[in-house]
């Protein structure tokens, strides 16, 4: 049985549409232009920002970010941001006496951002807070430290095939891997999604995965 869950964060608990809408205003150009180049470079395997350096050549992304925060036109989330499932899922775990812990690759300020929602959660932690990313495995040796738990009781969960799934059952934790988002249905089929120990396709299903 497990003792821990633990949240990916983007197209997991929070849906990624107002990032990128807020990226496109900034660059000043149409949403869904930003939205297709990101699902375009994924596919390709690229890094997501690669859709910010095709719009705009020779962009520094992390100097844009620090231009768009000091504008007042930083990153932002609210109750709107969380998909449906979000709160009655972490808090229905919590009431079967399991830990919970939301830890994905974010911002810093993300972090801020999501422990200000005042999730039930036990830890929320960002790699941004960290200071690694996945899928390095150091990043999911931090995972066990706030887990609390061993890694055969500790349950990642996630949209992402390559940066959740696969490293997380590396680091020797059980998985399960949420079809939902583009990444979530985009490698719902592939070899690295179907490896994870459970597929659901609701965070209400996790209900039945804990006690196995």
């Amino acid at each position: 049985m497990m003792e821990t869950v633990v949240f990916d964060v983007g197209e997991t608990l929070v849906r990624d549409d107002r990032y990128w809408a807020s990226w496109a205003d900034w660059l000043g150009v149409p949403r869904h232009t930003v939205s297709a180049l990101v699902g375009a470079v994924v596919a390709q395997g690229r890094d997501n920002a690669d859709a910010l350096r095709l719009l705009r050549p020779g962009i520094d992304p992390a100097a844009e970010y620090a231009a768009r925060e000091a504008a007042g036109l930083g990153e932002h989330l609210d109750e709107t941001d969380l998909y449906d499932d979000v709160r009655p899922a972490l808090t229905a775990l919590r009431q079967a006496g399991l830990r919970v812990v939301i830890a994905g690759n974010q911002t810093a300020r993300v972090g801020e951002l999501l422990r200000d929602l005042d999730l039930p959660a036990h830890i929320v932690a960002t790699s941004g807070d960290w200071g690694v990313a996945k899928p390095r495995p150091e990043f999911f040796r931090r995972v066990l430290e706030v887990a609390q738990s061993p890694a055969e009781r500790t349950l990642y969960v996630g949209d992402h095939p390559a940066n959740d799934i696969g490293p997380a059952a590396a680091a020797g934790l059980r998985t399960a891997h949420l079809r939902r988002g583009p990444w979530g249905h985009l490698w719902a089929d592939q070899d690295a999604a179907a490896a994870a120990d459970w597929r659901i396709d609701s965070l209400m299903d996790l209900l039945d995965v804990v006690g196995h």
